[in-house]
C-alpha cells in the first residue's frame, strides 16, 4: 500500500501553493472541474500528490513540531543548502532535529500557515530501518 495524497488546508491557496512551488518545485496538476472549492494539486513523485485546499477560518494545529504533527519528505542531500537558502528567503523558520539520526535531516516551519516539514536525505530510502 502506498500514499495516494495528503491534504493541507489553508485560508490562502495561492500563497501556500506559491510557497510550495518556490521551496520544492513540485509540478502543479490540472484541477478537476468538479471541485467546489479553491484548490491546487501537486505531483510529489511516485504517483503521490499533495493537495492544498481552501478552508475558511483554518488554523494550524498548535502541536506542529518534531514530536507533534509534521510532514516528512525525502529530498536529495546535495540540494539541502539551496533549499535552506530558499526557505530563509521566504521567511521560514529552519531548525535542527532534537533526535540524532545516522542520516541528514532538518525541519522547517513555513510562514503562511505554520506547518512543520521534515526534510530527510533521500538516500535514507535505501538505508536499513533504525532499531
Amino acid at each position: 500500500m502506498s500514499l495516494a495524497h495528503f491534504t493541507l488546508p489553508t485560508r490562502s491557496v495561492e500563497a501556500t501553493a506559491a510557497l510550495l512551488d518556490a521551496i520544492f518545485g513540485y509540478p502543479r496538476l490540472t484541477i478537476p472541474g468538479n471541485s467546489p472549492i479553491d484548490t491546487q494539486w501537486f505531483d510529489i513523485g511516485g504517483g503521490q500528490q499533495l493537495h492544498v485546499v481552501y478552508v475558511e477560518h483554518f488554523t494550524v494545529s498548535p502541536f506542529e513540531g518534531e514530536f507533534g504533527r509534521h510532514l516528512a519528505l525525502f529530498h536529495p542531500l546535495r540540494e539541502f543548502d539551496a533549499m535552506k537558502a530558499r526557505l530563509a528567503a521566504h521567511g521560514a523558520e529552519i531548525f535542527h532535529a532534537r533526535r540524532p539520526t545516522p542520516f541528514e535531516r532538518f525541519f522547517f516551519r513555513e510562514p503562511i500557515n505554520g506547518y512543520v516539514f521534515e526534510v530527510i536525505d533521500a538516500a535514507r530510502m535505501t538505508m536499513p530501518a533504525e532499531p
